[in-house]
């Protein structure tokens, strides 16, 4: 009886493993972005021009689905070289000591009516803290340009740049941070 059942724990195990496909990111129509306001008077926004990751998802079954992403500091792109130089050194993310972020999903939860929220560990500065994503469903099927199966989402969250030891001119420098995601992924071939 107790190998029938482990045999049975086991099928279905692997059963739900294979009920994710993994989904690559479309680096042509994916961006990650974060903005934070500079001293009262402007509200800065910069991007990351790379980032590699992996989508397993469970079409049926949206929570049932993880990310991991992670994000080459050097990347960093606010259009100005100078603050891109600063932005990478030791009073931000010190990008020598600290070359990457990364998230990775623990949970994934249903929200409102095409939404989702996905908990994860960010880690930023070598310090690892929770975050939950806000992420809009914007639409999963059949890609028209590429004929293969795709998913587009949004996410936002907001982030104190403190909580991970980046806390350079703070608060004159926004300590909050918001984090705005928009991407398209295919089903790997």
């Amino acid at each position: 009886m107790f190998r029938l059942a482990f045999a049975l724990v086991v099928s279905a195990a692997a059963f739900s493993a294979q009920a994710a496909d993994k989904y690559t990111f479309d680096p042509g129509h994916s961006q990650l972005m974060f903005s934070w306001n500079h001293f009262g008077f402007s509200n800065i926004t910069a991007r990351f021009d790379k980032f590699e990751g992996e989508l397993l998802l469970d079409t049926k079954d949206l929570t049932k689905s993880s990310v991991s992403v992670t994000v080459p500091i050097d990347s960093i792109d606010t259009g100005v070289a100078k603050l891109d130089e600063h932005l990478k050194g030791p009073d931000f993310f010190d990008a020598a000591k600290f070359p990457t972020a990364t998230f990775t999903s623990t949970k994934i939860e249903k929200g409102s009516e095409n939404r989702l929220n996905v908990t994860g560990d960010l880690t930023i500065h070598g310090v690892t803290k929770p975050v939950v994503l806000d992420v809009s469903v914007n639409k999963i099927g059949q890609h028209p340009m590429a004929k293969d199966e795709a998913a587009g989402f949004d996410a936002f969250a907001k982030v104190k740049r403190s909580d991970f030891g980046v806390d350079k001119y703070a608060p004159n420098v926004s300590d909050e941070i918001t984090i705005r995601i928009t991407t398209e992924t295919h089903k790997a071939k």
